[in-house]
């Protein structure tokens, strides 16, 4: 990693943790709305939709939790209304059954379902996707080329998932970029492509409820 990146990291590793003490006290910013809270990066999702996707999170995992139990262990992510599912579970069925849980949740669109069949990962295993993680938003922030808020990055086993509304050609250099970051073993995008002129329409518009 360059010293470029080593700074980038270490200020995106320093503004979580200072917003990890502010807690509850910092405003939140929906669409460039103050509405309370803590501060959530302006995205191309409409306001609405990153409210309906922190509601899929809590929801999906209630909703995991009363199917599968102490059987597993499962993330879930919602990006616009698309959901992906990470972790382990032990058997195939109840890698079908959360997957139906989860999809069956209002306003929930699609649900990509990379849950693996085994053992929980370990508290080391968890640790270095953290770090990845931090490593691969620092290297997007370093492209000058990306808008690092218009990604989600989740990382689990060393496996890199990229979320977002994005073009073909910020889905590839994304992708392309996340591969060469130390640590990462695979990158799948789970992306929901838009057009040139759709990404111009969406940056050139107000952001709406």
């Amino acid at each position: 990693m360059t010293s470029r990146t080593s700074r980038r990291l270490a200020a995106l590793l320093a503004t979580l943790a200072a917003a990890t003490a502010l807690g509850g006290c910092a405003p939140l910013l929906l669409g460039g709305a103050v509405v309370g809270g803590s501060m959530m990066a302006i995205d191309r999702r409409t306001s609405g939709a990153q409210i309906d996707d922190q509601t899929i999170e809590v929801k999906g995992i209630k909703r995991v939790n009363e199917t599968i139990g102490d059987r597993g262990s499962v993330s879930v992510t919602s990006y616009n209304h698309i959901v992906l599912l990470t972790g382990t579970v032990t058997n195939e069925a109840d890698k079908t059954a959360v997957e139906r849980a989860v999809g069956a949740i209002e306003s929930v669109r699609s649900v990509v379902n990379e849950v693996a069949i085994g053992t929980a990962a370990s508290f080391g295993n968890r640790s270095s996707d953290t770090l990845v993680t931090s490593k691969v938003k620092a290297s997007f922030v370093d492209a000058k080329d990306l808008q690092v808020n218009a990604f989600k990055v989740v990382t689990e086993r060393g496996v890199v998932y990229l979320m977002g509304r994005v073009t073909e050609r910020e889905a590839n250099r994304a992708a392309d970029i996340a591969r060469g970051v130390s640590g990462v073993t695979k990158v799948v995008k789970v992306f929901e492509i838009v057009t040139e002129a759709e990404l111009a329409d969406l940056q050139t518009k107000p952001a709406k409820p």
